[in-house]
């Protein structure tokens, strides 16, 4: 048998690249380069390049069809798209940089996070017990320690440091303890809810806080419950506020006399029976001693609190707002739950601007002398141009009437603060308590309105700001119909669509 130049230079080639193969996986399981790899691979290589010169007529006839052309184009067209991949996983591994693309900013730290924080003035070591670590937490906290070189963090195996375990007082694999200087705050997981960024947060504050502020709910009245578990209850208020390190206290004015000095701001939430005189002059009297308070007036009730707000230039309108824009309809809710996306200039509000609230069921609340600087009001709330006042929801037709509505946009709370000798009195009256029930305090920023209202009246304006979000549920339930149309589109609209654009490209090009 006789060979050819092209024949002994496809039996070199084969040569060739049996030997670079057998070389290259003796050290990949090596993982040394040996003598004897070196050798296959020095042999591959010679036996290679004399297969490309053997062959190098073949190769020429080879490259110049049409074919091999296309081929040709298709491989550097390939190889140009996995280099550029690369240079780019390099770049984005040597310059770190994330997008929260989710609509309600989940993987972002929020503003109460970065402002805490960041404003650290203390070192604060976070530690987290387990054996393995966990690369979601792990992110989370270095997210963290970009806000602050303050912040540290250690993943530690108790059983390997049992004494690091003991005394940060971990009991448990998974516990994670905030600890500043001797205070410590430990937060516990479990599989369905590990630890989040507003529990690391609400950690932070307890730790680092120099005072705990108390909360007192009044009751006697029919006020909303902080034991309440139900949706009309405010049992996750009270949870909200023990987050951010508060304590929160029901009282009684008549049993307790008058507002117990221990409380730093008194809410009013909901009344649906009357005080009494005495009661009312109670609170009026912790008003002129520098108090701070929020009334949050439903409609359709009459507390019996005017005296109150007159003397603060706040008017309670005798009506019920209405919300006829159908902005509400995208979530869910009717026309008796007006929508809020216009603010006053309060601190109270200023982070509320990318945002909205809901106020089931509300009465306008508004300044009664707009021109009036003592004391000082800003109306917080205001409605859509479409919305406005009916007298009651009792009449069949919901429609305005000039003669006896007022139309938007309508104010539905006012913040107002006076000088009271050295002290700062603070008052904010909302037309609505239903807004911070458990069923509605999750909604946008309802949540976010009530606990910057504390903040604001209890002087902590530091803490005023967007708390971390959950995640909303946005799974889509389909009827059966729905259910069986959505499989005839994936099953058989679909493919049938490619298919014909399969066939009617080949028939134009048989």
């Amino acid at each position: 048998m006789k060979w050819d130049r092209l024949e002994l230079g496809k039996f070199f080639g084969s040569i060739g690249v049996a030997l670079l193969i057998a070389g290259y996986l003796r050290y990949s399981i090596q993982s040394e380069l040996l003598l004897l790899s070196k050798i296959l691979l020095i042999a591959g290589g010679v036996f290679t390049v004399g297969a490309i010169a053997l062959g190098f007529s073949g190769i020429l006839h080879f490259f110049s069809k049409r074919s091999s052309k296309l081929g040709t184009n298709t491989t550097l067209l390939t190889l140009g798209v996995i280099v550029l991949l690369i240079i780019v996983n390099v770049l984005g591994y040597q310059y770190h940089k994330r997008f929260d693309l989710t609509t309600q900013r989940l993987f972002t730290l929020s503003d109460q996070t970065k402002k805490i924080v960041g404003g650290l003035k203390s070192d604060i070591t976070i530690v987290r017990f387990s054996k393995t670590p966990d690369p979601q937490f792990d992110d989370l906290m270095s997210e963290y320690r970009n806000l602050s070189s303050h912040l540290k963090y250690q993943n530690v195996d108790p059983q390997e440091k049992p004494e690091v375990a003991k005394e940060y007082g971990a009991t448990h694999i998974g516990d994670v303890v905030v600890a500043s200087g001797p205070r410590k705050q430990s937060l516990a997981p479990n599989p369905e809810q590990p630890v989040s960024e507003s529990d690391v947060t609400s950690a932070i504050l307890k730790v680092t806080s120099n005072k705990v502020k108390t909360v007192c709910f009044v009751t006697g009245h029919g006020e909303k419950s902080l034991t309440d578990t139900a949706g009309t209850g405010y049992s996750q208020v009270d949870e909200g506020l023990k987050k951010e390190g508060d304590t929160t206290e029901s009282v009684n004015l008549v049993s307790q006399n008058g507002v117990p000095s221990t409380c730093d701001a008194l809410v009013i939430a909901g009344p649906t029976q009357s005080f009494f005189p005495q009661e009312t002059a109670m609170v009026s009297k912790y008003l002129d001693g520098g108090g701070k308070v929020l009334i949050e007036d439903d409609p359709q009730t009459d507390p019996k609190l005017d005296d109150i707000l007159q003397s603060w230039n706040i008017a309670a309108g005798k009506n019920v707002v209405v919300d006829a824009s159908g902005v509400g309809r995208l979530f869910g809710t009717g026309p008796a739950v007006p929508l809020v996306v216009s603010y006053g200039d309060s601190p109270i509000t200023k982070t509320l601007s990318r945002g909205m609230t809901f106020f089931p069921l509300a009465r306008t609340i508004s300044l009664a002398d707009k021109n009036k600087s003592d004391p000082q009001g800003v109306e917080l709330l205001k409605t859509s141009a479409q919305s406005f006042t009916i007298p009651n929801l009792e009449q069949k037709q919901v429609k305005f009437d000039p003669k006896t509505d007022t139309a938007g946009p309508l104010s539905l709370g006012v913040a107002a603060d006076k000088k009271v000798g050295t002290q700062d009195a603070r008052l904010v009256v909302i037309g609505d308590s239903d807004f911070a029930t458990n069923q509605w305090v999750g909604m946008q920023h309802n949540g976010d309105l009530f606990y910057n209202t504390i903040d604001w009246l209890s002087q902590d304006e530091n803490l005023i700001s967007i708390r971390p979000k959950e995640a909303t549920n946005r799974q889509l339930i389909l009827t059966e119909s729905q259910a069986a149309a959505l499989q005839w589109v994936d099953l058989i609209f679909l493919p049938g669509i490619v298919i014909f654009g399969g066939v009617y490209i080949w028939w134009k090009r048989r």
